[in-house]
């Protein structure tokens, strides 16, 4: 009753600035919890291993994953044909360890009765490709049974990322990898790469803190 008209309407939004998060990777050992949550002795929990391997190794998409087809991987240039998007197909290398997780479902867990090129497969008749939702589930179900919370498929993007960057990757081959179209995008990783943020930082005045 101050003022004779409100002003709510005057007081300026909360700046949201482009590309202000952290990316949020899971560490190694959060890696291995999930994988472990994984029962590969069931057709499910081989499949769903493999699928973890490939999002965590080479940061694939949900939907890149589900998308995957027998036709796609080169088994003999150890290399995988990725459609992302856009419908561009782009060749990634297969690490032997990913290979070796494909090549265990496609024997022990993907059924005998699937219906499609597709690598991944519903573990419910019919059985039809994976879709990217079930992708997203098969990540959020593991993460549940490991303790994790929630986690999301893109995180798993993430955490490929900072872990090739702990590596010694450069933002470049961190881009060439998860097939950024701008150099800008992969430029996030910068915020994580303590190393290179270490040469930048200014001494703290009048010695260490």
């Amino acid at each position: 009753g101050i003022l004779p008209r409100p002003l709510a309407a005057s007081v300026p939004r909360v700046a949201a600035w482009r590309l202000a998060p952290l990316p949020r990777g899971l560490t190694r050992a959060e890696v291995g919890r999930l994988l472990a949550a994984c029962d590969r002795s069931r057709a499910t929990g081989c499949r769903d291993f493999a699928i973890l391997t490939l999002l965590v190794r080479l940061g694939l998409r949900a939907g890149e994953v589900a998308g995957l087809t027998l036709d796609a991987i080169d088994w003999r240039a150890g290399e995988l044909v990725v459609s992302g998007k856009g419908n561009r197909a782009e060749r990634l290398p297969l690490p032997a360890d990913v290979g070796e997780v494909t090549v265990e479902y496609l024997r022990h867990g993907r059924p005998a009765s699937a219906i499609g090129r597709a690598v991944f497969i519903r573990a419910k008749a019919p059985h039809r490709a994976l879709s990217s939702t079930g992708v997203s589930q098969a990540v959020a179900d593991a993460a549940r049974r490991a303790g994790l919370g929630l986690v999301h498929a893109h995180r798993l993007r993430h955490t490929a990322a900072t872990e090739m960057l702990r590596a010694g990757g450069s933002l470049a081959e961190i881009g060439q990898v998860l097939r950024h179209r701008r150099a800008h995008t992969t430029a996030i990783y910068a915020k994580v790469d303590e190393r290179a943020l270490r040469t930048l930082a200014r001494p703290w005045p009048g010695g260490a803190a």
